[in-house]
C-alpha cells in the first residue's frame, strides 16, 4: 500500500511537468535509435544474430533439428522413459500424430524468426560504411538465409521477413516457394561477394565464402527436388557445390570416427558448424541459457550401468531403429559403429575394461519398450569426460559442449553427385566424389584398390545411381539429422518407410508431411495457414 501512495503522489506532482521535463536522455545505456553507431556495436548485434542457431532448447523445449530429423524419419524412434510419454511432443512428432497445438511447433517457429529479426537488425539498422561492417551485414545475410532456409525446412512455405515489423504487422501471408527460396538464394548470394575465403583461429564459427556456397548449393538441392527435378536448378547446386570442393578449403578426415571423438572441434571437413560452450552456466531457470548441447544427455543410454569405460548414462532419446542398422551393407560396417551401439556392443566394451560395477550393463526396464530395438546413437555420445569439465558452474546436465556438424565436407561431395547427375552433370563425375566417400567409409588409411567402389555396389545390388546416392546419404549422415529433410524433399516421405510400425504408417499423411504452425500463430496472424497449400509450391 505504501508503495501504492508513492506512485499517486508522483503522478500527482508531473501534472505540472512540461514535455520537456519528462525528456531525459538515457545515461550509460543504448537504445535501438543510439545503437549500431561504431563497428563494436554493430559486432555485438551480429553476435546475438548468431546465438539462435546454436539454441538446442528453447521456450522450454528441445528444438534440436538432429533430433527432428531423426525422429521424424525411419533412422530413429523418440525414446525417453518407459511411460513412452516422455517429452510427450517428441513422441506426437515421432509417431505422425501432431497437431496445431503440439508444444514444439511454437518453439522451433520463433526460434528461427528471432534469429531472422537480429540478421535484419544488423542488416537495417547502421549506416556506417566501414569494411567491418560490410563483413558483418554479409554475415547476417547468410544467417537470414540460413533461418529462412530452416523455417522451409519444417513448415513449408513461410512469410519471407527483410524489413524489421512492428507489434501490429501480423497480417503476414505464407510467402510462395519461388518467393522464398528467391529471398534465400539473393541473400547468399550477396554474402559470397564479401565473405572471406578463410577464417582466423578467432573466427572459427563464423560464415565463410565456402559456408555460403555450400548452403546456396544445399537449398538449390532442395529448390530442383521441390520444383518438378528442375535440371536448370541441379545445375545451379553443382556449380556453387563445386566451388567449394574447388577452394580446396575442405578434405576428408581420414579416420571416420575421429570426427564424433570427444573434443573434436572444427576439423577440416566441417564446412558449417553450430557452436557450443560449457564456459555459460546454464541450468534450468533460463532455457535459452543453454550455451552448450542439450541433446548429449538428452540421447544418451538409458539405464547404462556406471561401470561403463567411456559413457555416463543419459535419458535415452533418438533411439536407431531397426531399420537403420540394417541398411548398412556388408561391407560398410565401420560407418555403422560409428553411428549405432548395441547391448551386446557396450556389454564387451564393459568386459574389456573388466568393470566390477556392471551386473547388468543396461537396465532396459527404464528404457521406452514401444520405441527400443536395443540400438543407441554414438554420434552424440555422453561421454563421462563431460562431467566436471563445467567450469563456471551450471547444471553438468547442460554444460556438454560438442559441436553439431550442419554441413560436412562429405555431404558437399554426395550432394554435389546428386546435383550433376539429376542435372546436366558428368554421372563419371558423380562416381569419383561419391567413391571419395566410400574410400573413407572403409576405415582409416589408404583403401584405394581395397574398398568396393560406387559402380561395384551399383553391379551387385542391382541399383541405379540415384539409388546408389540415396544410400549413401543415409549410411553417411546418419543419427546427424538429415533424413527427414532429404525423404521429404524428394517426395520419398511415405507409409511404406514404416511397413513394419503400423502406428506409424498407420498416421502418415502424405499431405501433412511439414509440421503445423502453432495454434498461438495461427490465433493471432489469421492469414497464416496452419498448413502450406499445394499451390504455393510454385
Amino acid at each position: 500500500m505504501k508503495a501504492f501512495k508513492i506512485i499517486i503522489i508522483a503522478l500527482i506532482l508531473c501534472v505540472a511537468c512540461s514535455e520537456e521535463t519528462l525528456e531525459v536522455k538515457p545515461v550509460n545505456q543504448y537504445l535501438s535509435e543510439n545503437f549500431y553507431s561504431t563497428n563494436e556495436q554493430v559486432y555485438a548485434a551480429l553476435i546475438a544474430a548468431y546465438d539462435p542457431i546454436g539454441w538446442s532448447m528453447a521456450f522450454g523445449q528441445w528444438v534440436s533439428p538432429v533430433m527432428f530429423g531423426e525422429i521424424r524419419s525411419d533412422n530413429a524412434n523418440a525414446g525417453g522413459d518407459p511411460s513412452d510419454n516422455d517429452q510427450p511432443a517428441w513422441q506426437e512428432l515421432d509417431d505422425f500424430r501432431e497437431t496445431n497445438t503440439n508444444t514444439l511447433l511454437q518453439p522451433i517457429y520463433r526460434k528461427h524468426y528471432i534469429g531472422v529479426f537480429r540478421a535484419n537488425l544488423v542488416i537495417l539498422q547502421t549506416e556506417l560504411a566501414t569494411p567491418e561492417v560490410e563483413r558483418y551485414k554479409a554475415e547476417a545475410k547468410f544467417l537470414r538465409a540460413y533461418y529462412h532456409f530452416e523455417l522451409f525446412r519444417h513448415f513449408g512455405p513461410l512469410p519471407v521477413v527483410t524489413e524489421l515489423l512492428t507489434p501490429d504487422d501480423i497480417n503476414l501471408e505464407r510467402s510462395t516457394m519461388t518467393e522464398m527460396m528467391t529471398a534465400i538464394t539473393d541473400d547468399l548470394k550477396a554474402a559470397i561477394d564479401v565473405l572471406p575465403t578463410t577464417l582466423s583461429d578467432v573466427e572459427v564459427g563464423r560464415a565463410s565464402r565456402g559456408t555460403a556456397q555450400a548452403l546456396l548449393g544445399k537449398v538449390y538441392l532442395y529448390w530442383a527436388d521441390l520444383d518438378g527435378d528442375d535440371p536448370a536448378k541441379f545445375d545451379l547446386a553443382a556449380q556453387y557445390l563445386q566451388e567449394v570442393v574447388n577452394s580446396g578449403q575442405y578434405a576428408l578426415v581420414d579416420d571416420f570416427s575421429t570426427l564424433f571423438d570427444y573434443g573434436t572441434k572444427n576439423p577440416i571437413e566441417s564446412v558449417l558448424e553450430i557452436q557450443h560452450t560449457n564456459l555459460w552456466p546454464g541450468d534450468w531457470g533460463w532455457f535459452e541459457g543453454i550455451e552448450a548441447n542439450g541433446i548429449l544427455q538428452l540421447c544418451g543410454i538409458r539405464g547404462l550401468c556406471s561401470g561403463h569405460p567411456e559413457y555416463a548414462a543419459g535419458w535415452g532419446f533418438m533411439l536407431p531403429t531397426q531399420d537403420l542398422n540394417d541398411h548398412f551393407l556388408p561391407d560398410d560396417q565401420y560407418r555403422r559403429d560409428v553411428a549405432i551401439v548395441s547391448i551386446p556392443e557396450l556389454t564387451q566394451e564393459v568386459a574389456d575394461a573388466g568393470a566390477a560395477d556392471c551386473g547388468v550393463v543396461v537396465d532396459i526396464t527404464q528404457v521406452n519398450p514401444q520405441d527400443h530395438t536395443g540400438f543407441w546413437q554414438q554420434k552424440f555420445s555422453n561421454y563421462k569426460a563431460y562431467n566436471g569439465n563445467n567450469v563456471n558452474g551450471g547444471d553438468p546436465n547442460l554444460t556438454k559442449d560438442a559441436n553439431t556438424y550442419a554441413i560436412r565436407y562429405a555431404d558437399v561431395l554426395l550432394m554435389l553427385a546428386e546435383a550433376m547427375h539429376r542435372g546436366s552433370g558428368s554421372d563419371g563425375n558423380a562416381l569419383t566424389y561419391i567413391d571419395m566417400v566410400r574410400e573413407r567409409a572403409a576405415g582409416p588409411g589408404d583403401n584405394t584398390g581395397s574398398f568396393k567402389t560406387g559402380q561395384t555396389i551399383m553391379t551387385e545390388q542391382n541399383w541405379t545411381l540415384l539409388d546408389l546416392i540415396w544410400y549413401e546419404r543415409r549410411a553417411e549422415l546418419a543419427g546427424e539429422g538429415d533424413r527427414w529433410y532429404d525423404l521429404v524433399r524428394s517426395g520419398r516421405a511415405t507409409s511404406d518407410l514404416f511397413s513394419g510400425d503400423p502406428i506409424r504408417s498407420g498416421n502418415l499423411d502424405p499431405q501433412k508431411v511439414w509440421i503445423p504452425v502453432a495454434l498461438e500463430e495461427t490465433s493471432v496472424a489469421h492469414q497464416i495457414s496452419t498448413y502450406p497449400e499445394n499451390e504455393l509450391f510454385q
